[in-house]
């Protein structure tokens, strides 16, 4: 086995993920779930060997000092792959994260509409947030594409690494890695704003001075794409803040009040019939909810998000049931996936077998 070999096969079994580990089989991640391949183990040699081939020399020099490496790696009309090499107990280990080589829609991906309505904003910061493996970059992926389809302008990604590629259509768009492009993403930011751009995506905004950077950014004119590891839209909030000194918090509110338009949270639900489904929780930066911000008073934004669904507002409760109530995902996964106990009524609606939400 090598490596083309073990990618090839697990793109065509539809895998988000393939594992090497000195010491054990190869294994993939299928529908969310870990299956192990019909194989030996794979000594610590082997798993050596198949690492270094897909590494260039740079690569090798910085992952034998820093035991850990992010790259990309790509197999032409296989498809692209995230890799994360890093040592373990039994030798080398690596993963790779399949990135799909065609970019769906909005309307393919099944997410609601107001995700475009997001982007036909001038300027602002909008915040796709959740676990690993939440989809993450595959919706920012589509927004950034449908601005590609219908704005002209020029559009700039700091990611660590690219993912999706994108091609420039109506939009120049220029893509920019850490490592080979740019050494860090505050560096990246920095420069960004004398590079004339109308939209910037900031792969992971990860510390202090990324997260001011990209606040000024939007606060200047641009348009702000940036993710967040945090899981609820109200709890974005609380992490952009508490990232800051005390000191410096209430400025901070209110730079953030002024310049959010929208977080978007999510989470992948296992979908009937095989698959996976987003599930999305989302806040829109309505005036009552950028006070609320302003103000400190973030614990009043899930309220406000219950009553906000005319601005294109929902709850991730919302949002389980209603998959739910589509047929997509059953009670079971909804409920794994929520965080309100008994999250299903016993009454049904009048839809006849549909559910309604629980009160926290």
């Amino acid at each position: 086995m090598d490596v083309t070999a073990l990618l090839t096969f697990a793109s065509q079994a539809g895998a988000s993920d393939v594992h090497l580990s000195s010491g054990e089989p190869p294994m993939i991640r299928l529908h969310s779930e870990m299956k192990r391949l019909d194989h030996p183990a794979l000594s610590r040699e082997k798993v050596h060997d198949m690492i270094y081939d897909i590494m260039n020399d740079s690569q090798r020099k910085s992952f034998e000092e820093r035991l850990e490496l992010d790259f990309s790696f790509d197999m032409g009309a296989i498809g692209r792959f995230r890799v994360n090499v890093f040592m373990q107990q039994r030798g080398e280990g690596v993963v790779f994260r399949t990135i799909p080589s065609k970019i769906l829609s909005i309307e393919q991906l099944g997410l609601p509409p107001i995700l475009k309505r997001m982007t036909d904003k001038e300027k602002g910061l909008i915040l796709v947030t959740g676990p690993t493996g939440s989809g993450k970059s595959t919706t920012l992926a589509a927004m950034v594409d449908y601005l590609n389809d219908t704005f002209e302008g020029h559009i700039i990604t700091i990611e660590d690494p690219i993912e999706f590629t994108h091609r420039s259509k109506k939009c120049l768009v220029n893509q920019r890695e850490l490592g080979s492009h740019t050494y860090s993403f505050a560096n990246a930011l920095r420069a960004v704003l004398r590079e004339d751009p109308d939209i910037i995506l900031v792969g992971e905004m990860r510390d202090l001075e990324t997260i001011q950077l990209a606040i000024t950014a939007a606060e200047t004119g641009h348009l702000v794409f940036g993710t967040l590891h945090s899981p609820s839209a109200p709890g974005t909030v609380d992490r952009v803040i508490d990232v800051f000194p005390a000191e410096q918090q209430e400025q901070i509110r209110a730079q953030f009040a002024d310049s959010i338009e929208a977080v978007v949270t999510q989470t992948l639900c296992k979908k009937k019939g095989g698959g996976r489904v987003a599930a999305l929780e989302i806040l829109v930066a309505t005036t009552a909810v950028r006070n609320l911000i302003r103000e400190g008073k973030n614990h009043q934004i899930p309220s406000a998000m219950q009553v906000g669904q005319k601005d294109g507002m929902q709850t991730m409760d919302m949002s389980l049931i209603d998959l739910v109530n589509k047929g997509l995902v059953t009670r079971e996964e909804a409920q794994a996936k929520s965080m309100t106990p008994n999250l299903f009524a016993q009454t049904t609606g009048p839809g006849g077998g549909r559910v309604a939400i629980m009160g926290r």
